[in-house]
């Protein structure tokens, strides 16, 4: 890999400049935790933004937040706190999306719950 112009870093604009990743925890509260098809959506959704997203456990353990084999040896079950990194031109967005997906994914199990099996 060739390393970045300096034409080239201006235009990811200063926040990327100064190497600073924006951080977020999250808890994972739904029932079904971190399950398949939330998890491909939120790999979905971070590989439309350009900055890295890593996503670790409790344990310190790391992953790639665009790679779903990542998340899911991360067994991110109901309970589990998450640690949302985010680094790169487009990393507020990015991490407020990110952040927001997971929160709805909770909402959306409660509404899950609050309507019952149907039937």
């Amino acid at each position: 890999m060739q390393p970045l112009s300096d034409s080239t870093r201006m235009q990811q604009g200063p926040q990327a400049m100064n190497g600073e990743p924006l951080r977020a925890k999250v808890t994972i509260s739904n029932s079904q935790g971190l399950h398949m098809r939330p998890m491909q959506a939120f790999v979905t959704l971070a590989s439309r933004f350009q900055s890295t997203v890593h996503v670790s456990k409790q344990d310190d353990q790391r992953v790639d937040g665009k790679s779903p084999w990542g998340l899911l040896s991360l067994g991110a079950e109901q309970g589990t706190e998450l640690t949302l990194e985010v680094c790169g031109p487009d990393q507020k967005e990015a991490l407020d999306a990110l952040v927001e997906f997971l929160k709805r994914l909770i909402e959306e199990d409660q509404q899950e719950q609050a309507n019952g099996p149907s039937g």
